[in-house]
């Protein structure tokens, strides 16, 4: 080996590794939709219950929060880590984990105690919360989203604080379950505005980005 090829190889020893960026893998295709549309599904039955419409929807509710809500979603999460999507793989595998723990919580370990539910939905609350600080760099329909969900659930963190024994559904949870239909309703907007602008391969349905 010459002098002048130890000589390279040394200073290429001494040169520092910089990690290449991560890129998101476009061979995947875009679970968001479908995240959003399981979650939308799920929390509109479920409201519909809340907000005193259709109360034996609640029932409905609990079997997708398991099928679909929950284990649907918590797929999309997995996939969104696939792309390198830090937000879409946090919110949809932590909803994901929410409807899951939602069916344990009502179907199987049957939890009545309305302190209990609170203090579980106001942790929900703050995490939803922070969840729409990061919304804001997304889109303005993500973040009409985490903006209606972030109000549902304080306003049924409210209604279950203030649930005496006994009494039927408050004022609160009302309100809670028909800002959970809007909640859904944006959410399904979102969903249809990524599954149609994907397949028409243009922007048919206005989503308004608000990354810089």
């Amino acid at each position: 080996m010459s002098t002048q090829t130890r000589s390279t190889e040394t200073v290429a020893a001494r040169q520092p590794i910089t990690e290449r960026p991560v890129l998101p893998d476009v061979t995947v295709a875009d679970p968001a939709p479908l995240g959003l549309a399981a979650f939308a599904l799920t929390t509109f039955v479920l409201s519909l219950a809340n907000a005193n419409v259709w109360v034996t929807a609640a029932g409905a509710a609990v079997a997708l929060a398991l099928a679909y809500g929950g284990t649907v979603q918590l797929l999309a999460g997995m996939w969104e880590f696939k792309r390198n999507n830090t937000f879409g793989a946090t919110a949809f595998s932590s909803y994901g984990g929410f409807w899951i723990s939602f069916f344990f919580l009502v179907h199987i370990l049957k939890v009545a105690d309305h302190n209990a539910i609170g203090a579980y939905l106001l942790g929900w609350t703050i995490f939803t919360a922070y969840m729409t600080i990061a919304a804001l760099r997304v889109s303005g329909a993500v973040t009409a989203v985490f903006v209606l969900l972030t109000i549902t659930f304080l306003l049924l963190t409210i209604g279950e604080l203030r649930h005496g024994p006994g009494a039927a559904l408050n004022n609160w949870t009302k309100a809670g379950g028909w800002v959970g239909i809007a909640t859904a309703a944006a959410a399904w907007y979102a969903s249809f505005a990524g599954v149609v602008n994907s397949t028409f391969k243009r922007s048919l349905l206005p989503v308004y980005p608000l990354e810089s």
